[in-house]
C-alpha cells in the first residue's frame, strides 16, 4: 500500500475468476490454452493466407486481416492473465496491469465493431452497388478507414483510462471477475464516478449505436437485393459471398447485446462471467474457423498453400 494524501491507495487487484468451478481448474487452464493456440494459428493463418494468395487482395480479405489481428490482440490481452487466474486462485495484479489489460482489451474490442461496421459496408457495396464497387471501396478508402479505427478506437479507449486514473482507489481491491472490465473498477473506486460514467456513455453509446444501424441497413439492403434475384444459383452465389461475415456480426452482436443491454439485476455473477467469455475468448477463436470453413475463397488458398509446401 502507497499512502497519497492521506488515503491509502490500492496498489495490487485480487481476480476471483471461476471459484465456483475450483475441481474444474486443470480441465479449464487446458481448454484455455487450446482455445489460445486455436486463436492465434487460425488468426495467424488468415493474415499469411491474404498476404500470399493475390487473388485475395481485395478490400474484404484486407478488413479480414485487420479484424484478424483485433481478434489476436483481445486473446492475448485477456486469455494469458486468465490462464493465471485459474491456476492461482489468489492471483493478484497490479494496478497499472489491470488499467493495461482494461485498454488493451476495450481498444481491440471498439477496434472490431468498427471493421465489422466496414466489413458490412464493403458487403453492401459489393452486392447492391457493383457497378460504384472498385469506384468507392478502392485502396485508398480501405487504408484510411483502417487507419482511422485504429486511431479513434485507441484514442477513445486512452481517454476513458485517464479519466480512471484520476479517479481514487482505497480499497476493496478484490474484483470478482476473472479481468479487469470498467463496471468492476468503478466499483472499487472510494471517489466520485459518475462522471466517468457520464463520460463513457457519451462517447461510446453514440458511436455503438450509429454502427450498429449501418450494419443493419447494410444487410437489410443486402437481403432485399438477393431476394430479387431471379435465379436460385444467383442467390445462392451472393448469400455466399456475405455469409461468413453475417455469422460473425451475428454472435458478435449477439454477445454483446446479451452481456451489456439485459438486466443484470437476477442475473448470477457465474452467468455474467460466461457471457464474457463469450466474445472475449470464443469469438476471437471462432471467427478464423467460420472464415475458413465458410469462405471458398480461403479454403482454395488454404489449399494451394498446403500444395506449395509438399
Amino acid at each position: 500500500m502507497v499512502p497519497v494524501r492521506n488515503i491509502t491507495m490500492i496498489t495490487e487487484i485480487h481476480l476471483l475468476g471461476f471459484r465456483t468451478f475450483h475441481e474444474l481448474s486443470v480441465l479449464l487452464f487446458i481448454v484455455f490454452v487450446l482455445i489460445y493456440y486455436v486463436t492465434i494459428c487460425g488468426n495467424g493463418m488468415i493474415i499469411l493466407l491474404v498476404s500470399r494468395s493475390h487473388r485475395l487482395h481485395s478490400p474484404m480479405y484486407f478488413f479480414l486481416t485487420q479484424l484478424s489481428i483485433s481478434d489476436s490482440m483481445m486473446a492475448t490481452s485477456i486469455i494469458p492473465n486468465t490462464l493465471y487466474v485459474v491456476l492461482d486462485h489468489d492471483a493478484t495484479v497490479t494496478f497499472p496491469g489491470c488499467l493495461t489489460q482494461f485498454y488493451f482489451f476495450s481498444a481491440s474490442l471498439a477496434l472490431e465493431s468498427l471493421l465489422l461496421t466496414g466489413m458490412s459496408y464493403d458487403r453492401y457495396l459489393a452486392i447492391c452497388n457493383p457497378l460504384s464497387y472498385n469506384t468507392i471501396m478502392d485502396y485508398s478508402f480501405c487504408m484510411r478507414f483502417i487507419t482511422f479505427s485504429w486511431v479513434l478506437s485507441f484514442s477513445l479507449i486512452l481517454n476513458h483510462v485517464l479519466a480512471i486514473c484520476n479517479l481514487e482507489f482505497c480499497g476493496p481491491n478484490v474484483i470478482d471477475h476473472y479481468f479487469c472490465d470498467l463496471s468492476p473498477l468503478l466499483e472499487l473506486s472510494c471517489s466520485e464516478t459518475f462522471l466517468v460514467q457520464v463520460e463513457v456513455t457519451l462517447l461510446v453509446i453514440p458511436m455503438a449505436l450509429f454502427q450498429f444501424i449501418v450494419v443493419i441497413v447494410s444487410y437489410s439492403y443486402i437481403i432485399f437485393t438477393i431476394l430479387r434475384i431471379p435465379s436460385v444459383t444467383g442467390r445462392q452465389k451472393a448469400f455466399t459471398t456475405c455469409s461468413s461475415h453475417l455469422t460473425v456480426v451475428s454472435m458478435y452482436y449477439g454477445t454483446l447485446l446479451c452481456t451489456y443491454l439485459v438486466p443484470t439485476r437476477g442475473q448470477s455473477l457465474t452467468a455474467s462471467k460466461v457471457l464474457s467469455l463469450l466474445y472475449t475468448v470464443v469469438i476471437p477463436c471462432i471467427n478464423p474457423i467460420i472464415y475458413c470453413f465458410r469462405n471458398r475463397d480461403i479454403k482454395e488458398a488454404f489449399n494451394r498453400h498446403i500444395r506449395l509446401m509438399r
